[in-house]
């Protein structure tokens, strides 16, 4: 599977930061579970990387998910979702994180730009300090995962 080039550890991610910083290229991270890609993971994506060259993408693992959504998530398993995500052309790595921030991965990645949905503030997101912005990006309204498995739950007999 060609994608599975582009799921890589965050001692890769790091030489590869280091590599593109080198070169004058902008790394840009976003994470989040993304258990049932939509339309508006897709918009937050691709407007994550016009932000630079490069977009690093933070997956929470499976146990993470499962601390933060609750425990009939996450619907898709890491691997799936990770495949999934490579294999869209804004993303240019996936890095699973065990824990429930990605503080750990944001530290090593230092990025130029920091990108989270326009629902959490400059002051909340965590890594800003580690990174040389935040950008903040709208949310499309009635897309969400959570809406997604509810409409799933309901069509169950």
């Amino acid at each position: 599977m060609r994608t599975a080039g582009k799921i890589i550890s965050i001692k890769k991610a790091a030489a590869l930061r280091a590599a593109l910083k080198k070169a004058g290229k902008r790394a840009v991270f976003t994470n989040g579970c993304f258990d049932l890609l939509h339309a508006g993971h897709v918009y937050s994506l691709e407007k994550a990387r016009s932000f630079g060259d490069f977009l690093f993408l933070g997956l929470n693992s499976d146990a993470s998910v499962r601390r933060l959504k609750g425990p009939s998530r996450p619907i898709n398993k890491v691997r799936d979702r990770a495949v999934v995500l490579a294999a869209l052309a804004a993303v240019d790595a996936v890095v699973v994180f065990a824990e429930d921030t990605p503080l750990k991965l944001i530290k090593a990645l230092r990025p130029d730009v920091l990108v989270k949905g326009a629902d959490y503030r400059n002051g909340v997101v965590v890594g800003a300090e580690f990174s040389g912005r935040v950008a903040l990006v709208p949310l499309l309204k009635g897309r969400s995962t959570t809406e997604l498995a509810r409409k799933l739950n309901r069509g169950r007999s």
